[in-house]
This record gives structure tokens, C-alpha cells and sequence, in this order.
């Protein structure tokens, strides 16, 4: 019996592959976002790979994604809430590209779901509420 969790829509990995190699080639084309990234990416392929094994435990429950979006973007300090949109825009522009019309419309809106979380996490320089 198997405890593998379906996936959330049927991409394979190596669609997810070449849409993050192919919004990363645009990302680093980006006057607005390519200097951000280049500040903090010293080796594409490796941050590739990595992005990568993050949509693909996203969408194909895979566990082979080790990390913490949040803290990332957070410690970058130069990561700012309005480059979300611009970053979405870029993404839903591949997506668009290299999937067929439904595919591209459910990995979006994960995307954004997930842009809008990491939007608020760095636009809050307080961090979570203390419950008590």
C-alpha cells in the first residue's frame, strides 16, 4: 500500500523542467528582475534544479524539495512585494507557452496562491503574531 499522495494536476517533471528553465532564461532577461536574482543565484543550473524539486513536490507530491521559500525571500532583503506581480506575470506568460490551456491554468493558480503568501511574508517585517 502506498502512502504517495496524488498529483494536484497531471504535469510530468519534465514539463515542470522546462518551464522553470524556460521563466528562469526570461527572469534573467528582466530588467527589473534579473539584477534581484542575480544578487543571490551564483549557479543557474543548481537553482534550477532546486526550483525545480519544489514544483514538483508542489504538484507531483513528490518529497524531494528541501527548503523554506519564505525564509529565502525574506533573507534576500532586496525581494520587495510589488516584484510578485511582476514575477507572476512573467511566470503565467511561460506557462502559457508551454502547456496545454488547462494545465497552465491550474499551475497558476498555485503559483499565485503561493506568491500571495510570500508576498505577505515579506512585506511583514514583524513576522507571525505571538498567541498566547
Amino acid at each position: 500500500m502506498s502512502n504517495a499522495l496524488p498529483a494536484r494536476f497531471p504535469v510530468s517533471a519534465a514539463q515542470i523542467d522546462r518551464v522553470v528553465a524556460r521563466f528562469y532564461a526570461a527572469v534573467r532577461a528582466h530588467p527589473g528582475l534579473g539584477p534581484v536574482f542575480a544578487m543571490h543565484v551564483e549557479d543557474w543550473p543548481e537553482h534550477e534544479a532546486k526550483i525545480a524539486r519544489f514544483w514538483r513536490n508542489a504538484i507531483l507530491m513528490e518529497r524531494s524539495y528541501d527548503g523554506n521559500p519564505m525564509l529565502a525571500h525574506r533573507a534576500a532583503g532586496n525581494v520587495k512585494g510589488p516584484m510578485f506581480a511582476v514575477w507572476l506575470g512573467l511566470f503565467d506568460s511561460v506557462l502559457a507557452q508551454e502547456l496545454p490551456e488547462d494545465l497552465a491554468a491550474a499551475w497558476s493558480e498555485l503559483a499565485h496562491r503561493i506568491g500571495r503568501g510570500l508576498r505577505m511574508g515579506v512585506e511583514t517585517e514583524a513576522g507571525p503574531p505571538v498567541l498566547r
